[in-house]
């Protein structure tokens, strides 16, 4: 309660629907709203999104939520959202946008005016640590916001609220364990091939016992201390005036083409601020011409260096795009790339790289075979032959590849000659290699036979390239 008053989140009269998956943290999130429904003055609901992951097991968690809230006489908000397994986003960020697709939806008709979602003290701490793990700023340090208010052409008509931030997911459990309450275990939050799952169930578990449970809260803390002085910079002003670059009227094109967009940043200008501003102007100019750069550090800091140096400097950046230093940084659609060098990247399996030479993602993730398609199963390899880690990386001379349904092995020059590939294009062409330099996966053929998924697998590995 005192956590909810602090926050201002939820107030007399608000319409509220407790987003319950049937996992112990939405359904205590469920249970608290219940006993403090009569003091906060509200009118509380429930919402369930099933998104058939899991077959009858998610049928089961929908049933389960459906009598909660029956019991209680409460509204019952449901909706059927299968995720695509092939979405290039992943399946956790699709199913994340499905569900906040209805929650928008539920609060656009009126039907409530905030959904109370289950986040914890403990998701929040994994949040910081997986946004570390990728590369982030005083931004992405901030984590889990308490609050998102939807809005549509400058009006706000909802909000999402998280009332459990400052509660560890144990002592949740412990509160519905003392009330007798069942709760619903998700199968797949023990699967470790998640990096989340992997850091929720072994890293969070060594931080408590290796340094002490108070080193979970100070991450959290961490997040309350990097959004309260990002907001405090915006709100004051503090930077806007030297470091916003706002969006053009002309906005930026999904993909490099010609036209009449403002894709210049003044050199002078950056050098003059300090560090600090260089980059976050750096970022809000990049932001507003080129949204699907995904922009880290490391590309900031070339960005800068760049400014930095001589003026006939140039740097390719994802996505297509050249950046070249005169007067001004000028943003241009790339050039011909036929003298391109080579490139070369490690990739944890599972995981994702960007190639930043290819404009693109690749990404090695575990897929159910059932989701897959009939003609894509080619490019599903075997989990159990597949190397914990894998080098992205241009072919190179002499480099052999043996795709299944071939009669034999040949160089990677002849595949793709067959092909009419040429060029650029040839030149550039990926391969993921494993141990003993044996080219496990190559863009646009099927992985080797004695890699490939067996029959009768339930999940396998796909290594795809993806746009950035």
């Amino acid at each position: 309660m005192r956590t909810i008053r602090k926050q201002e989140s939820i107030r007399p009269g608000d319409r509220v629907a407790a987003a319950v998956s049937g996992g112990a943290d939405s359904v205590a999130l469920l249970c608290l709203l219940l006993e403090l429904r009569e003091e906060l003055g509200i009118v509380l609901s429930v919402a369930h999104v099933n998104h058939k992951l899991r077959g009858e097991e998610s049928e089961e968690d929908e049933r389960f939520v459906a009598q909660l809230a029956a019991q209680q006489g409460l509204d019952f908000h449901v909706r059927q959202a299968p995720v695509d397994a092939r979405d290039p986003a992943g399946i956790e960020a699709g199913a994340r946008k499905l569900r906040y697709d209805f929650f928008r939806e539920l609060a656009r008709e009126g039907r409530i005016s905030k959904i109370a979602t289950a986040h914890t003290l403990d998701d929040q701490a994994e949040t910081v640590l997986l946004r570390m793990f990728r590369g982030t700023g005083i931004r992405g340090l901030a984590g889990i916001h308490p609050r998102i208010v939807f809005e549509e052409k400058g009006r706000a008509f909802g909000e999402v609220v998280r009332p459990l931030l400052g509660f560890r997911r144990a002592a949740l459990m412990e509160f519905l364990r003392e009330r007798s309450q069942a709760w619903r275990e998700d199968s797949s939050n023990r699967d470790t091939t998640f990096l989340r799952n992997r850091v929720r169930h072994q890293l969070l578990p060594m931080i408590s016992d290796q340094f002490g449970e108070a080193a979970i809260e100070h991450m959290s803390e961490l997040a309350e201390i990097a959004r309260a002085e990002e907001q405090w910079a915006v709100d004051s002003g503090r930077w806007s005036a030297s470091i916003q670059y706002p969006v053009p009227s002309t906005q930026c094109p999904s993909k490099p083409g010609p036209g009449k967009l403002d894709t210049s940043l003044d050199v002078e200008r950056l050098l003059a601020l300090p560090l600090a501003g260089q980059r976050r102007l750096v970022r809000s100019w990049l932001e507003g011409r080129a949204p699907e750069v995904r922009v880290t550090f490391r590309l900031i800091e070339e960005i800068v260096e760049l400014a930095g140096g001589p003026a006939g400097g140039k740097l390719e950046l994802p996505g297509g795009w050249d950046l070249r230093r005169g007067r001004l940084l000028e943003l241009a659609p790339r050039t011909s790339r036929e003298g391109a060098a080579d490139y070369q990247y490690s990739l944890t399996v599972p995981g994702a790289v960007e190639v930043r030479e290819l404009g693109a993602r690749v990404e090695a993730r575990v897929v159910e075979v059932s989701s897959v398609l009939e003609e894509d199963r080619g490019h599903l390899l075997d989990p159990a032959r597949l190397p914990k880690e894998v080098v992205i990386r241009n072919w190179r001379a002499g480099d052999r590849f043996w795709p299944a349904h071939t009669a034999t092995e040949k160089k990677v020059k002849e595949l793709l000659s067959d092909r009419h590939v040429t060029g650029t294009a040839k030149k550039m062409w990926p391969v993921a290699v494993g141990e003993g330099a044996c080219i496990v996966w190559m863009r646009g053929f099927a992985v080797p036979a004695a890699l490939r998924a067996p029959t009768g697998v339930s999940q396998a590995i796909w290594i795809r390239e993806l746009e950035s």
